[in-house]
């Protein structure tokens, strides 16, 4: 072992008397730690809110919507969904509508977004995945299918904040008066509640109702046209290349608006947030670096003599320095991986208590799960690392700086 190595921890387990030593030293590991952890939590947070709020948004949505440039309804949006479908990186492409309603219940009325499916459309997988009671099935089936009572009505499903607003339940009737400007001047439907889901994100759980693509296109005047094309891909990271080679098969009479556009401002303002946060804790583990700065000055003024014998001895200023920073770094060390611990720890236990719980219609999601991403906690322990480092310097250099003869004779 190198001399300035062993005398680096042996300086460090300090004797009973030189206890302050100690104590800062303590003190400087635990403000790493903590710092180190909160970082680690932080980020975790930042992380995991940004991926529930991508799953839950592209669970109901699609990754990819197709339109066509005049805004105008696609009557053959089953011949373009077929020719996307070709584009490589395409698992589904299906036609679907977007219109505004007002839903009537025993409770009062609310505004509402009729969405229509189609039969094949990956939508109707992720909705049945979703129902929290009835089903989906009937949203497809001939009217002559449906019992007699509910033969002239359509068959909806509505999301649960919305049911629970308008008093409605599975097999009520309701009302749905529909916003759009090209309905028809009959546009109040009496329609039966098939089924209600909940995908977890309050936006679409207070306002979407599903219904047959066919029903809501002639409901709201569209004459059984989709309004846009959902495209559904196999790596939503790629979205920007399949995009362009969709553009580049429909040509200019059609747009594309990709997911990551789509929601630009959301999580444009979560990284910004989650860079925010990193800097400001950051800046904690520099303040609790900060304490190393004062251990080892203490150190400094009690081995003032041991380093004027050292240089007695020898070694040379580099040697000397190079103790106080092994020192400095050793305790950043420490500090580092009990921050680790601490932070993985506390997301395992945040995640399997389910601890953070937020207001739905605040924050759209009720939960948050912490995402761990062991990149992040490499580079906390190493920003406190080399923070331990830095705060080392001054005082080491100190250190390199003593006259051994003056020393001496000091002390003699």
């Amino acid at each position: 072992m190198p001399y300035e190595l062993f005398l680096a921890l042996r300086y460090l387990r300090a004797r009973q008397k030189r206890r302050l030593v100690r104590v800062t030293a303590l003190i400087a590991v635990a403000g790493i730690a903590a710092g180190v952890a909160a970082l680690i939590f932080a980020l975790a947070l930042a992380q995991g809110f940004r991926d529930e709020m991508r799953d839950k948004i592209l669970g109901g949505t699609a990754h990819l919507t197709v339109m066509r440039s005049d805004g105008q309804p696609m009557p053959d949006h089953k011949n373009v969904a077929a020719r996307i479908a070709t584009v490589d990186g395409v698992v589904a492409a299906t036609g679907t509508t977007y219109d505004g309603a007002v839903v009537i219940g025993p409770k009062g009325s609310a505004y509402a977004v009729l969405r229509g499916i189609d039969s094949a459309g990956a939508s109707v997988a992720d909705l049945a995945h979703s129902l929290i009671a009835g089903s989906a099935t009937s949203l497809f089936e001939p009217a002559a299918k449906s019992d007699e009572a509910n033969s002239r009505r359509l068959q909806v499903v509505l999301g649960s904040e919305l049911a629970l607003r308008t008093g409605l339940q599975v097999g009520d009737a309701a009302e749905i008066i529909s916003a759009s400007t090209g309905a028809a001047s009959s546009s109040k439907r009496s329609v039966h509640v098939a089924g209600i889901f909940r995908s977890g994100l309050f936006e679409y759980d207070s306002t979407w109702v599903y219904l047959s693509l066919d029903r809501a296109a002639a409901f709201t005047g569209g004459q059984h046209a989709a309004s846009v094309i959902s495209v559904r891909l196999r790596n939503i990271d790629d979205v920007k290349q399949t995009a362009a080679n969709v553009q580049q098969l429909l040509g200019s009479s059609y747009t594309t608006v990709d997911w990551q556009e789509a929601n630009r401002p959301l999580f444009t303002a979560l990284a910004f947030e989650r860079r925010i946060g990193a800097v400001i804790i950051a800046l904690i583990i520099l303040i609790a670096a900060l304490n190393i700065t004062t251990t080892l000055i203490l150190l400094v003024m009690e081995r003032r003599r041991d380093i004027a014998v050292l240089n007695t001895l020898g070694a040379t200023g580099r040697s000397i320095m190079s103790i106080f920073v092994m020192e400095g770094a050793f305790v950043g060390l420490v500090g580092a991986g009990a921050g680790v611990a601490m932070g993985v720890i506390a997301i395992v236990v945040t995640n399997r208590y389910q601890l953070i719980s937020l207001p739905a219609d605040v924050y759209s999601i009720s939960n948050v799960p912490l995402s761990l991403n062991f990149r992040d906690a490499a580079l906390a322990a190493l920003v406190a690392i080399v923070l331990s480092i830095i705060a080392t310097l001054y005082p080491a250099r100190a250190a390199a700086g003593i006259r051994p003869a003056e020393m001496l004779r000091d002390v003699g």
